[in-house]
């Protein structure tokens, strides 16, 4: 997601500098160039060798080191650029960024960059709650950088409140939401839906499908990585919720059509990639539920059909994208979806592809509409969220 991307990190005298070689490392996963910069206090908590080895770049210190190619390296470094993080960062740093004090080689070379800045506060629940600092926070964000909220949580301190440093992944989240691709859906309205719903049988048992919510997960975050505003409705889900998004939890497939109907009319995009159970019990009775030599018969009914509503009652302009799982004859199924439920759109996939489906982190799948079919290879989920919004926008503009 980071290929060719330069990213900037900045390491203060924070006990939480240990987390700044797990994001270093994340960012190299991602295939980022990975600069480090920091102050001498942070050299007190963590070496500059740890972040030379998993940058394999110089990490510098000192302003005037002498040590370095003929180049006024605190510029060449800020120009080189596309995101700079201030990770951990310190109520003393916070200070300085927010004055524009530039008295060491890392506050000097932040203040040399036009790229988009972020900074990750770390310090005692007190220090963080000062109104000095509140306030130098909010100098920042007037200035265009991002403040990510702290986690709560027992300190180093022993303290237990607000003040810790973001986890490195919610750090990589902020980076890449950033930088990693133009935000081309900027002031779009986007809807998606992920999980697994449940219907419940009686208080112990109920009906669900394998879904993890692994690909409806990715598409939002991809879509707000975009610049949109995105709206996840989530039934059950063992994943994080993903940042930048708002996330509606619901659990049954009658919440999940309240939910979806109630907000469709404001969206552009409405992608339904959850797997709703299609059947519920009916309401309980006598009739309906019986015993049978000790075996328990229950009556079924069907549940709100979201697809089929949506169809039916889709906003001027309005863009429909459903996702088909079938084990055989996908295309003619998934074609019959389409137009039954007047889609714009279906991403089909065949559960008995390798690679494919629910659980994996990766997708194989076929991107149908009214006049065209194109199969996507195999690919991350993540990845495969991306193709599939670049084929919305496509259909869009046309």
């Amino acid at each position: 997601m980071l290929k060719n991307k330069t990213v900037l990190v900045g390491v203060t005298g924070s006990i939480a500098a240990y987390k700044a070689a797990e994001l270093v490392s994340l960012l190299i996963k991602q295939h980022a160039e990975v600069h480090v910069i920091m102050t001498e206090n942070a050299t007190k908590f963590i070496s500059p060798i740890t972040f030379e080895t998993l940058s394999n770049n110089k990490c510098p210190v000192d302003t005037f080191d002498r040590n370095f190619q003929y180049n006024v390296e605190h510029i060449s470094l800020a120009k080189k650029a596309d995101v700079c993080i201030i990770a951990p960062a310190t109520a003393n740093v916070i200070a300085k960024l927010a004055n524009g004090i530039a008295d060491d080689m890392l506050t000097t070379t932040v203040l040399a960059c036009r790229c988009p800045k972020i900074v990750a506060p770390a310090m005692n629940t007190a220090m963080y709650e000062n109104p000095v600092t509140q306030r130098n926070l909010k100098e920042l964000e007037l200035f265009g950088w991002e403040v990510m909220a702290t986690a709560s949580g027992r300190l180093a301190c022993g303290d237990v409140g607000s003040g810790k440093c973001p986890e490195p992944s919610r750090m990589l989240e902020a980076v890449v939401n950033t930088i990693s691709h133009q935000k081309d859906m900027k002031g779009l309205k986007v809807l998606v839906t992920a999980g697994a719903t449940r219907e419940s049988l009686d208080p112990v048992r109920f009906i669900t499908n394998h879904s993890t919510g692994k690909m409806g997960y990715a598409i939002a975050a991809a879509a707000a990585a975009r610049g949109a505003e995105v709206t996840l409705v989530s039934a059950k889900s063992e994943l994080a919720p993903p940042a930048y998004v708002n996330v509606v939890d619901v659990v049954n497939t009658q919440q999940m059509f309240d939910a979806v109907t109630s907000r469709s009319a404001d969206c552009d995009i409405i992608i339904k990639a959850a797997a709703v159970s299609d059947y519920r019990p009916a309401a309980y009775s006598d009739e309906k539920v019986k015993k049978k030599d000790g075996d328990m018969s229950i009556a079924l009914e069907r549940t709100p059909d979201i697809l089929k509503y949506l169809g039916e009652h889709r906003a001027e302009g309005q863009f429909l994208c459903g996702f088909s799982m079938e084990t055989q004859n996908m295309l003619e199924n998934s074609r019959k979806k389409l137009e039954k439920k007047n889609l714009d759109m279906i991403a089909a996939n065949n559960l008995k592809q390798a690679g494919a489906g629910f659980g994996t982190d990766t997708n194989v799948l076929t991107l149908i509409t009214a006049d065209s079919v194109k199969e996507l290879p195999l690919v991350s989920k993540r990845e495969a969220a991306d193709m599939l919004l670049d084929e919305i926008l496509l259909r869009r503009g046309k």
